[in-house]
Order: C-alpha cells, then structure tokens, then sequence
C-alpha cells in the first residue's frame, strides 16, 4: 500500500482540520498518483472536501467509528478489520491512504511505499505524520529537483520500506 502525504520539516500534515499549505504542483502529483486508483482516509478528511463529497475518479474508502455515517460514491468502513478485509479486492500498489493523522498513524504499518511533499518551512500544526527519516526500515528512493511555489521549498521524495 502506499502513503501520500505533504509534510513540513517537522512532519506536521495539518492545522485545525485545514492543509497547512496548498501547493498547485503537490495537488497536481496527488491526483496523477491516486486518479483511477482507491483511495482510504478517515471521516475528518472527507469533511474538508469540496462539499464534503468523495473524490471523484477514485474507489474511495472512509473509515469512520460511527456506525451509521454513510456517504455517497463511497464504501464506508467501522473498524481495521472491516477495512483490511474490504482492501482485499484490490491490488494493494493501486491503495492510497490519504489522511488524515489517526489514519496514517493506524495504516503506517501496511504500507511499502510513501510519496512525501517535504515543505522545507516549519507551520504551527496539531496534526503529524511519524517522520520517516527517523524509522530505519523506511529509505528515500527517489528525491525531485527543488521546487518554488512563491517563497516555499519543497521537494517530492519516494519512501521505500526495505
């Protein structure tokens, strides 16, 4: 499975239910990586959507406690049981977790791959991601070119699980 994230330098993905940044160029990547593909996030994340619907050109998948929380053009799963046995009809390099904090921190696990915005700025946040470059078994396998978005750094890197 894969992880998709952008990231500042200390790992923080999120502010009071908002991105801490939107970079043109970052939401360029996330649809080319997820479009046609499934795509699992945590009810929290659906509620910043456009309107609150689910993503469209994607299987979307929402994991969500409550048990009678429905969305429309989505398959809403309760619990890691529910949802691993959901994943199992499809291929796992075509299964994105797309957020937000609970859910990459539950999903971290069963993922081999991570796509990471690094945002070379620190945010004032409340949400983070475990920072890869301190787990040894996670490696960057492929680093972009710097790119600017006005006065913002950033870089696009490929975490592998070894």
């Amino acid at each position: 499975m894969n992880l998709i994230a952008a990231v500042d330098e200390n790992w923080a993905i999120g502010n009071k239910g908002e991105l801490l940044i939107t970079i043109p160029a970052d939401h360029k990547l996330f649809r080319q990586e997820t479009m046609g593909k499934v795509v699992v996030y945590g009810r929290k994340t659906l509620a910043t959507f456009p309107q609150g619907l689910a993503l469209k050109g994607r299987t979307n998948i929402v994991l969500s406690s409550n048990p009678s929380f429905t969305v429309k053009d989505a398959v809403v799963v309760h619990s890691l049981e529910e949802l691993l046995e959901e994943l199992k009809k499809y291929d796992t390099k075509d299964v994105y977790i797309i957020g937000g904090e609970s859910v990459y921190r539950l999903l971290l696990p069963y993922c081999d791959t991570a796509h990471i915005t690094k945002i070379d700025h620190s945010y004032e946040a409340d949400a983070h991601i475990p920072n890869l470059d301190g787990l040894p078994e996670w490696r960057i396998t492929a680093d972009s070119d710097e790119q600017v978005y006005f006065d913002i750094t950033y870089r696009f890197l490929k975490y592998e699980r070894s």
